[in-house]
C-alpha cells in the first residue's frame, strides 16, 4: 500500500485516484471547490463515466479514497503526488499551464519528506524540467524529490477499463529509480512499462493523439473522395482495416473528432513545432479536414431542404462521443451554431449530455426521447452514435417527420434499408448506394 495524492478531480484525476485506491492504496484527491468535494465525499460524481461511480463509492466505503480542499491534509503522508489538472488551450493554440504552475507551487511549499511528483496532465514538452525548476527555486536543496512524466491514455467512455487494462505505461524521468517506483504502482495491471527521459515521454502522448486524429481525418478525406467517385467508405475502411499494418481502429468516417484531447493536443503540437521553426503541414491538414466535415454535413442538409429558414432540424446526440456527457468541442456545437445562423429551429436529445448542453445553447428545444425530436422535423442529423439510436423504430420515426430527411453523421444506418423505408438518406462517404441516397 502506498500513500498517494491526486491533484485535480476532473476526468483524468478522478479516474486515476479511484482506480489507484481500488488497487489497495490510500488515495487523497484534492480540488479547489468545497461543494464539489463535499458531493464527491457522498459518492456524487461531477462527470458521467461508465463504472466510475461504483468504484468511487466502493473505495469511499472501504476508507481508501478521500476528498479534500486542504493542501496540508492532502500532502501530509504523500509518497507520490499525481498532478492531473487542466491544461486548456491558450490564445495561440498553446497549452495553458497556469493550473500546473499553481499546483506545483502548492506542492513545493509542503514537501517534508522524499516524494515523487508525477505529471499526469497532458503538458508541453519540457514541462517536467520546468516543474523541477519551480520546486528547486522554491525550496533549494532542502527537499528530496523526483519528477516523473506519466501521460494518460484514457478514452472517455472507457476510462476505467483503459486504466485497468493498459496497453502500456509510459514513464519519463531523469531519475530511473523514481520511474521504476511509479511503474510498481501499475504492476498489478500487467501493461508494459516504457521508461524514457522526460521529454520523450511527454512527446509520446502528443504523437499518439495526433496520429489517431490523423487516421480519422484521413478516412474522412477518403470518404469525401468516395462520395465524388461513387464508392462506399465503410467497405473501403473495412478492406483497409483487415491489413494488420493499418488495423480497423479509428477508421470510422463521419463528422470528425471533438472532445478535450484531440483538438487541444493537435493545436498544442502545431504550436510547439512552429515555435521551433518546423512546418507541421500534415498536422495542419488534420485539423482543417476535421472541422470541414461539420460544414460538409450542413451543406448536405441545406442542399436537400433548399435552405434552413423556418425549417425544423432535429439532432440525435450532443456529446462529442457516446458513453460520456462531455460537450467540449463537440461537433454538435458547430452544427447548432450553423443551423441557427441560417434560421433553423433546432430540437435535440442526448441520453447523458443534455444538462451540460443546456448551458451552451440558446433557443434549442431539448426533448425527452429521439421520437420527440422527430416530431414535425424537416430533417434529422445523427450526431453521436449512442447505442440507443441504433435500436429505434425507424418506421415510427418516418411517420413523425414532416419531411423524411436523415443525415447520418456517423454512418450507423444502412443506406439501402433507409431508402426502402422512405427516407431521403445521406451518409458520410457512402457513394451512390441506391434510390433515395446520394
Amino acid at each position: 500500500m502506498e500513500n498517494i495524492t491526486v491533484v485535480g478531480v476532473g476526468y483524468v484525476g478522478l479516474v486515476t485516484g479511484a482506480c489507484l485506491a481500488d488497487l489497495g492504496n490510500q488515495v487523497v484527491c484534492i480540488n479547489r471547490g468545497q461543494v464539489k468535494s463535499d458531493r464527491l465525499k457522498q459518492g456524487i460524481l461531477p462527470i458521467y463515466e461508465p463504472g466510475l461511480e461504483e468504484i468511487v463509492r466502493r473505495n469511499l466505503q472501504a476508507g481508501r479514497l478521500h476528498f479534500t480542499t486542504d493542501w496540508d491534509e492532502a500532502m501530509a503522508d504523500a509518497d507520490f503526488v499525481f498532478v492531473a489538472v487542466g491544461t486548456p488551450t491558450g490564445i495561440e493554440g498553446e497549452a495553458d499551464l497556469a493550473h500546473v504552475n499553481e499546483a506545483t507551487e502548492e506542492i513545493a511549499c509542503r514537501i517534508h519528506k522524499p516524494v515523487i511528483i508525477i505529471n499526469k496532465s497532458t503538458v508541453p514538452i519540457g514541462t517536467g524540467d520546468w516543474v523541477a525548476d519551480i520546486i528547486c527555486d522554491t525550496r533549494g536543496d532542502e527537499v528530496e524529490f523526483a519528477v516523473v512524466s506519466n501521460p494518460e491514455f484514457l478514452r472517455e467512455g472507457s476510462g476505467v477499463y483503459d486504466f485497468m487494462h493498459p496497453d502500456r505505461v509510459v514513464l519519463g524521468s531523469t531519475d530511473r529509480k523514481a520511474a521504476e517506483r511509479v511503474a510498481e504502482l501499475y504492476f498489478p495491471l500487467g501493461g508494459e512499462a516504457i521508461i524514457t527521459d522526460l521529454r520523450t515521454a511527454e512527446m509520446i502522448k502528443y504523437a499518439s493523439n495526433a496520429f489517431l486524429a490523423t487516421k480519422i481525418s484521413f478516412i474522412n478525406e477518403i470518404a469525401n473522395i468516395c462520395e465524388a467517385l461513387g464508392a462506399d467508405v465503410k467497405s473501403v475502411a473495412y478492406g483497409m482495416g483487415t491489413d494488420h499494418r493499418i488495423s480497423p481502429h479509428f477508421l470510422g468516417a463521419g463528422i470528425g473528432w471533438g472532445g478535450s484531447c484531440f483538438p487541444k493536443d493537435v493545436k498544442a503540437l502545431i504550436h510547439m513545432a512552429e515555435l521551433y521553426g518546423e512546418r507541421p503541414e500534415i498536422l495542419r491538414a488534420v485539423s482543417h479536414v476535421n472541422y470541414d466535415q461539420r460544414k460538409r454535413l450542413i451543406q448536405k442538409l441545406r442542399h436537400i431542404l433548399g435552405g434552413f429558414r423556418g425549417k425544423t432540424v432535429g439532432l440525435w446526440g450532443l456529446a462529442f462521443k457516446p458513453n460520456t456527457d462531455d460537450m467540449r468541442d463537440a461537433p454538435s456545437i458547430s452544427l447548432v451554431h450553423m443551423l441557427q445562423h441560417e434560421g433553423a429551429h433546432v430540437r435535440a436529445y442526448d441520453p447523458e449530455a443534455q444538462e451540460n448542453a443546456k448551458h451552451l445553447f440558446e433557443d434549442v428545444v431539448f426533448c425527452e426521447d429521439p421520437y420527440q425530436v422527430a416530431e414535425k422535423a424537416d430533417g434529422l442529423i445523427l450526431v453521436t452514435e449512442w447505442n440507443e439510436f441504433k435500436q429505434l423504430d425507424m418506421t415510427r420515426v418516418r411517420s413523425l417527420m414532416r419531411q423524411p430527411v436523415l443525415v447520418d453523421g456517423r454512418n450507423i444506418y444502412d443506406p439501402a434499408r433507409m431508402a426502402e423505408m422512405g427516407f431521403m438518406y445521406r451518409g458520410m462517404g457512402r457513394g451512390y448506394n441506391g434510390e433515395g441516397t446520394e
